[in-house]
Parts: structure tokens; C-alpha cells; sequence
């Protein structure tokens, strides 16, 4: 046989993309060529291929006077990791009549080392996800990586450590009885994914005073609105937004199959799968391209790991101008949209927001016994680092002022606030689910078609809410979101509808105080 065909895949941004890489052999002095828009780490898969082949017992290719052509399908697609070591040796080995087995079935990823082991590669979960959609019966992947692909059910997964294992297992050409019951691989189990909660360092018990900014947090938390946080040094901010993730509900498996599956292409699970609500906390030094995502090749970034969970940013300020801004679209339309020469990449981003922020640079402005030390100017300059733009996305704003030392001694029974804030919020999510049927669907979600659907007011409350909106000069987005953080309030207190005290309890949210 001179020509074999064996399948191998990747992922092109987010999206899986089925590669079939064909070899042909022909007579004639060594070449060893392959096409299909290879970069230059598939290229290199030449000489780790060839060792790998000559290391589980066969000729390798170098060794044989012969033109071997491999190309890589879709030609217009450009290749990209070693990713397609294994399936490019099998192609090789069943061209050239070395083994013998039906390819067609069959998925292969995995990067070869010279020894011919397997060494694990990123974006496993949504190929095998995609190759069940496409008709494939098996899987084999590295040992490393088959935990994350047993997570897609209604497909054979195999983990293997090595290319002789994979060959041993599928070859029908060897002599009969030479082939042992021992030679054949075992089916990994399928994965069982248990949600859980989000472990974090600290707990509501932990945060002492401050009632009226965890009031807000588990408004945020319930409705999975933007959360700003402001006060000065040491009043709490970053524990309060660290211990709000613990109060966060479980995800849905369809949910945790969609983060582990952009962690995997990120390449950052290392073996270990997610089974709770992302929380991505990056420095405020971080670049654009690290939080937006992007790059030449354009690859998630911090906005798009923390989807479903939580993205917090402390020192809001503090980040590059060009990072906040870039911000206002993830916000609004939770996908970040990513414009190259080569396409357009388009990456989920439903996130919550906690940004937590001093009141200036020395960060004692308005503190009662504190004078502050900045300039008019510092602190004017300091003020317009958080445009209004983004201002107005934020739901909640939360002014946290100092705390008395003598509540520091008090002793709370540990974890009753925080279990007592984890029932409410999810009690408010569940009945969110119920009115809009779609579970992970939250307040903040709505449209504004949707608000009109589902959200009614009584012409007593929006009168107070038109009122007021006219006297705060609220934007039409503002107006929109006081609506959907009245419609989470009426939920944490179990309302069927909103009444005025949610409206006015959602309105001094929106009053920024600096």
C-alpha cells in the first residue's frame, strides 16, 4: 500500500477543526516533504516522527529510499502545534505496510518525544467533542490528557503513554496468535464531573463592619451584576471580593464542559479539571493582550478564562487606560471580538466584574481622621483613570469606609454568614431559572426586550424610578440596569414583583462616590 489516509485535529481559536493527513510514497531518492500549510512546529514533527517510528521497532523513514508526501487537510488551514505527530507516524506506518487497521473510525492527538512516548498537548476536550459529532467511534490521546477528553460521553476514549501501545492495540498485521490479550488498551472510564463550590481564601465571617458592601455583594453574586468597590487601604476591599466567588452557585455541567473546555485550549487545566466557577484575580501591571486576549496567533485571554465565574481587578485604576477601555464591549455584549488580517476570532466572556479601587492615590480622600496628601490635579487625573463609559456598566458602586478596631475582636461563629449568603443567592438564581427558563441565565443577561417580557413595573414604581433617574441624569443603560438590580433584590426577598424599596435600594448603587 503506497497511500493511507488517518485523522488528527485541531483548534483554531476556539473552534475544533477534523485535519486528515494523507501520505503518499513513491520510488525515488529520500525526500521527506510535508504540505498543507504546516508551521514551523509541524514541520519539525518530521525528525520527532522519524525517531519515535525507529524507537517502537520499525524502519524509519530516513532510512528507506523513497518520496514520502504528507499533506495536511484543509490546505487553506493553517497548521499549528504537535499535535499532529501521532496521527502523521500512523499514516506513515500503514502507507508504507508496516501495520494494517481501519483508520477511519479513529481520532489521533498527541506530540511524539524521539523515544516514541506521548507527551500531552492543549485543546483535547472540544476535539473529542467535535469528533463525536463527526461520527468518530474511538479516541486516543496522551495519558496526560484523557481525563479532560472521558469528560465528552458517547465516545471510546484510550489514554496512551507510548506509539508501540497505540500500534500493538490496532494492528491486525501481525501473525495470528502473536498478538496478546496484554497488548490491548483498556477504555478510559468516563469522567464524572461533581459541581462544587469555589474554594477561596476568605469568608464573610472573615470581613468585619462593612454590612452594606456585602448587602452588595450578594446582590452581585444573585444577578451576576459588576460590583465597584471603593475605600480606603485596609478596609476590606480585596477580601470582600475574594469571599463573594465562595457565595457563587454551582455550575451546570453543560457550563463546566464549556470552561474546562476553553482552560483546555489555554492550556491551563495541567491534568487537573474545573469543577466550580472560574476566578482569574490578574496584576494591574497585566497587559492588554493578557486580559483581552489576542496575539498573532489570538489565544483567550484573562476576560475569556474568567467566563462563568468571576474576573477581579484589583487596583482598578492602576491598569493601563487601554485595558479598562477595552473592557466597555465584554461588558455589554459578553463575547470579546478579536479583527486579524487572517479572520475574526470571536471568545465567550460572561464574566462578573469586581473592581476594587482606592478613593485617590494616597487613598485617603473622604476618610473621617486621615487628611489627604494629593494635589487637585493628581487627584482629578487619578478620578478620570475610570471613564464614564465604564462607570455606567457597573451596577453596584460600594463605598467602604474604615473599621472600628474594637469589631476586629469579635468572635462570629464560622461559615453560618457565609452558608446563610450562599442559600439566598441560590434561591435567587433558581427562580431566575424558572422565569427565563434558560439555566445560567441572570438578571444582568436581560435585554432590553427581554426587561419589558419579563420585568413589569407598577406605575407608582416606575414613576419613583423615572423620577429619580431624571434627578441622577441616569443614561438609558443606567436606567436599564437600576431595573435589573431592583429585579435581583426582589428576588433575594422572594418577591413575584419589584416594589419601591427595591427600586430606591438599587438607585443609591448607582450614586459613585469618590
Amino acid at each position: 500500500m503506497q497511500y493511507a489516509r488517518v485523522y488528527g485535529a485541531q483548534t483554531s481559536l476556539l473552534n475544533p477543526q477534523l485535519v486528515s493527513i494523507e501520505t503518499d510514497l513513491s520510488r525515488g531518492l529520500h525526500a521527506f516533504t510535508l504540505v498543507g500549510l504546516p508551521d514551523k512546529s509541524v514541520e519539525e514533527s518530521r525528525d520527532r516522527v522519524a525517531a519515535a517510528i525507529k524507537h517502537s521497532g520499525f524502519d524509519s523513514p530516513k532510512s528507506r529510499n523513497q518520496k514520502i508526501v504528507i499533506s495536511l487537510a484543509p490546505a487553506d488551514l493553517r497548521k499549528e502545534g504537535p499535535m499532529f505527530d501521532l496521527p502523521i507516524a500512523l499514516s506513515y506506518l500503514v502507507a508504507s505496510d508496516d501495520i494494517r487497521f481501519d483508520p477511519e473510525p479513529y481520532l489521533f492527538i498527541g506530540e511524539l518525544s524521539l523515544d516514541g512516548r506521548l507527551r500531552p498537548v492543549r485543546g483535547v476536550l472540544p476535539l473529542v467533542a467535535d469528533a463525536k459529532k463527526k461520527g468518530k467511534r474511538a479516541v486516543f490521546v496522551p495519558k496526560e490528557n484523557e481525563k479532560e477528553a472521558a469528560l465528552v460521553p458517547g465516545i471510546t476514549v484510550y489514554g496512551a503513554e507510548t506509539l508501540k501501545e497505540i500500534i500493538e492495540h490496532l494492528d491486525t498485521k501481525r501473525k495470528q496468535g502473536e498478538k496478546k490479550e496484554a497488548a490491548r488498551m483498556t477504555p478510559t472510564l468516563q469522567t464524572k464531573l461533581e459541581p462544587s463550590i469555589a474554594e477561596t481564601q476568605f469568608a464573610f465571617e472573615d470581613i468585619r463592619g462593612q454590612e452594606s458592601a456585602k448587602r452588595a455583594a450578594v446582590i452581585a453574586a444573585a444577578g451576576g451584576h459588576n460590583l465597584g468597590l471603593s475605600g480606603p487601604p485596609g478596609t476590606g476591599k480585596t477580601m470582600l471580593a475574594r469571599a463573594l466567588a465562595s457565595i457563587l452557585p454551582p455550575l451546570s455541567f453543560d457550563e463546566l464542559l464549556e470552561v474546562n473546555s476553553i482552560h483546555s485550549v489555554a492550556g491551563t487545566l495541567r491534568g487537573e479539571l474545573m469543577t466550580m466557577p472560574p476566578i482569574r484575580a490578574p496584576h494591574h501591571t497585566s497587559s492588554y493582550v493578557s486580559i483581552v486576549g489576542g496575539g498573532a496567533v489570538p489565544r483567550p485571554g484573562e476576560a475569556t478564562l474568567a467566563h462563568r465565574g468571576v474576573l477581579f481587578l484589583d487596583e482598578f485604576p492602576e491598569f493601563d487606560r487601554r485595558v479598562i477601555e477595552a473592557l466597555r464591549q465584554p461588558l455589554e455584549d459578553r463575547v470579546i471580538s478579536i479583527a486579524r488580517s487572517k479572520g475574526t476570532a470571536l471568545f465567550p466572556a460572561r464574566f462578573t466584574l469586581i473592581a476594587a479601587m482606592n478613593p485617590c492615590p494616597c487613598g485617603n480622600y473622604g476618610h473621617p481622621e486621615i487628611a489627604c496628601t494629593c494635589s487637585p490635579i493628581a487627584l482629578e487625573k487619578y478620578r478620570r483613570k475610570i471613564s464614564g463609559p465604564i462607570a455606567d456598566r457597573i451596577d453596584l458602586w460600594m463605598q467602604m469606609g474604615p473599621v472600628e478596631l474594637v469589631e476586629l475582636g469579635k468572635k462570629l461563629q464560622k461559615g453560618v454568614e457565609t452558608e446563610a449568603a450562599r442559600k439566598k443567592v441560590k434561591r435567587a438564581r433558581e427562580l431566575q431559572q424558572e422565569r427565563y427558563r434558560v439555566f445560567g441565565k441572570t438578571n444582568s443577561d436581560l435585554s432590553p426586550r427581554e426587561l419589558e417580557e419579563f420585568v413589569f413595573l407598577r406605575p407608582p414604581v416606575r414613576a419613583t424610578l423615572e423620577h429619580a433617574g431624571s434627578r441622577l441624569s441616569l443614561s438609558p443603560r443606567a436606567f436599564h440596569r437600576v431595573i435589573k438590580v431592583a429585579r435581583t433584590i426582589a428576588d433575594l426577598e422572594e418577591s413575584k414583583e419589584i416594589l419601591e424599596n427595591h427600586i430606591l435600594e438599587a438607585l443609591q448603587y448607582r450614586e459613585r462616590k469618590s
